[in-house]
């Protein structure tokens, strides 16, 4: 870990650093869920902003490393720009949760709209850069790569952007529960619905290809082939929790009432 940490930080001290920062105040943001009791739907206000800071932490150090590859890029342009999107959204989510109030979602007046409609610009911004990046994976020549690393970054790049965009089903119904109201039972933490289709399983599963993947290629899988098995199974899974979702069934069903959610 100590080697990842010292290589990432001279590859892309940009994202280091803002890794480093989502990741302290995600931590943050769980202490405040077990020592604050503003709620927002039933839930401990702070796990949704320790979610998204989380998150981002991954999301940041997965880039900064694989864009270090890229020929020709323009590293501090794509920094700068996730930087300030992400980081823009991570603070209107805490701003929100210590208001005790929705940050997605809310319309409720003209200025929570608006600034939801920002948070989805800046979110599928990031996305669609993304989208680039990997699209420069797959034109481009990486001779010093392994062939099982280079393709497990590109089918984790894609898979990732595909359930990103995946939020747009949430936002156009205006909730993350299918069958049911949000606010309901869910699995600690986490919040999925144990009683409904909860479509932000699908999302969680799709968009962690991102790590999942080149971390499996680089380290124990040096086969393409084998890589490619394996990112068609986690492409299938991931869509099989989003069909559940849609037909209103939860991934894991609870009978019981009790289940907390903070």
């Amino acid at each position: 870990m100590q080697a990842f940490l010292e290589e990432l930080k001279f590859r892309n001290p940009e994202m280091y650093f803002y890794g480093l920062i989502c990741l302290g105040f995600s931590i943050v943001c769980l202490v405040l869920s077990k020592t604050t009791q503003v709620q927002v739907l039933g839930i401990n206000a702070w796990i949704k902003p320790f979610k998204f800071a989380f998150s981002t932490f991954l999301y940041a150090w997965a880039m900064g490393w694989y864009c270090a590859y890229l020929p020709k890029f323009n590293l501090a342009f794509f920094n700068w720009t996730v930087i300030i999107l992400l980081g823009f959204e991570i603070i209107y989510i805490a701003i929100q949760a210590n208001r005790g109030q929705l940050s997605h979602f809310n319309l409720s007046s003209s200025f929570y709209a608006s600034m939801y409609s920002l948070m989805a610009l800046a979110a599928s911004a990031v996305t669609i850069y993304t989208a680039y990046v990997g699209w420069l994976f797959m034109v481009n020549q990486f001779p010093d790569l392994p062939t099982s690393y280079l393709w497990a970054i590109r089918m984790a790049l894609w898979i990732f952007v595909v359930f990103s965009f995946e939020g747009f089903l949430m936002g156009s119904k205006l909730t993350h529960t299918i069958g049911g109201a949000d606010g309901g039972p869910g699995l600690p933490l986490l919040n999925w619905s144990t009683k409904f289709g909860d479509p932000r399983v699908a999302h969680f599963i799709g968009m962690h290809a991102l790590q999942l993947l080149p971390f499996l290629a680089y380290y124990f899988v040096a086969n393409k082939y084998w890589v490619l098995v394996i990112a068609m199974l986690y492409l299938s899974l991931a869509t099989f929790t989003l069909i559940q979702a849609l037909n209103g069934k939860p991934l894991i069903h609870v009978k019981t009432s009790s289940v907390s959610r903070d």
